[in-house]
């Protein structure tokens, strides 16, 4: 293994002195950095990270926590995509992800538990808000560094967070169904202990008000953000005696379910149901139909969270933050204008 006595022997310099290179100390001459970066370089040293964030007491590491085991999580492709955007910024600032791997909620709060007491990160991105979070408050209590991709559940102006208005999220893909002639409209939606859920649904139901019609409760379904709860759900839809014209599914994955679901039983997309959803990932887009989607720009959402968390491990007086990433509304071809009731 290179080391620093070695690029010092080759350069002609002292082993200090290269140690201030590596360092980008002003003092040194840009001569004497070229020389010994070109000596770096071919020599093939590397810094002993372990021994200089000792020094620094800095891991150059921050946890990122999944909502639940990360076999299951990975399934869908929000998170790939934000792990994505989250990855792109510890690279360039040369910081390192754990990853939670946990199966349970039990499993994932020793994780965390023992990243915390075992300092082996800086600080912990939780890419979930949920009512009454274990992990988020054992994070509080102990006053460690945090981060959540969504809205927290309380204390909403002491806690870095980084997410979309998913209020107006669902209400202006609602609105977008209303406009294009629908009526009797469903919401598929995700765990109701996730405030991405509860927002979106309160969008969908704003938008109906709005323009007077009837929110129905038997149009409403929880489910798990997986391809198998959106079958579940169009099953409960479809023996309802008045069928929706048009759903609005919180998540793109469930879509893919919903829509299988609904060509098994026969129902075409979007002849007889319009499907508008959430996220964007890029199996909305390669889909047929092609789904008419939100696109809430993941990876600027997993971009944003590593920065701004980063930014708090460095400057423990850093200010709380709510970071918003801007949406819109991606239209393609699972939407069919309905004609009015006076035009049929």
């Amino acid at each position: 293994m290179v080391t620093i006595k070695d690029v010092a022997k080759a350069t002609g310099v002292s082993p200090s002195t290269v140690s201030r290179v590596i360092a980008d100390n002003p003092r040194i001459s840009p001569e004497t950095k070229k020389k010994v970066r070109k000596s770096l370089k071919e020599l093939g040293y590397h810094p002993n990270i372990s021994a200089r964030n000792l020094v620094a007491k800095s891991t150059k590491a921050i946890g990122v926590i999944m909502p639940s085991s990360a076999d299951k999580a990975l399934q869908n492709p929000f998170f790939p995509e934000i792990l994505r955007g989250v990855g792109s910024v510890t690279h360039r600032m040369q910081y390192s992800m754990t990853l939670s791997s946990g199966q349970t909620e039990e499993e994932i709060f020793e994780e965390v538990q023992r990243m915390v007491h075992g300092s082996y990160v800086d600080g912990v991105i939780l890419l979930y808000s949920r009512i009454n979070d274990r992990v988020m408050n054992f994070l509080r209590e102990n006053e460690f560094p945090f981060l959540i991709v969504g809205k927290p559940y309380e204390n909403i102006n002491e806690i870095t967070h980084v997410d979309n208005d998913n209020f107006s999220a669902g209400k202006e893909i609602t609105k977008y169904l209303i406009d294009h002639g629908h009526e009797r409209i469903a919401f598929i939606g995700g765990s109701k202990e996730l405030f991405v859920t509860l927002d979106r649904e309160s969008g969908y139901e704003a938008a109906l008000k709005e323009a007077g019609l009837e929110v129905v409760e038997t149009y409403k379904i929880h489910t798990e953000f997986l391809k198998s709860g959106g079958r579940e759900a169009v099953e409960n839809l479809l023996a309802l005696e008045k069928r929706p014209t048009g759903i609005v599914v919180s998540d793109d994955l469930m879509s893919l379910g919903v829509l299988s679901m609904l060509e098994e039983s026969g129902v075409n997309v979007p002849q007889d149901i319009s499907l508008v959803s959430f996220n964007n990932v890029y199996l909305s887009e390669i889909t047929r139909p092609a789904l008419t989607t939100v696109d809430i720009q993941i990876q600027q959402l997993g971009a944003q969270s590593a920065k701004a968390l980063i930014e708090k491990t460095i400057n423990e007086k850093e200010p709380a933050k709510r970071i918003i990433i801007p949406h819109r509304i991606v239209c393609r071809d699972s939407v069919r204008i309905r004609p009015k009731k006076s035009q049929i």
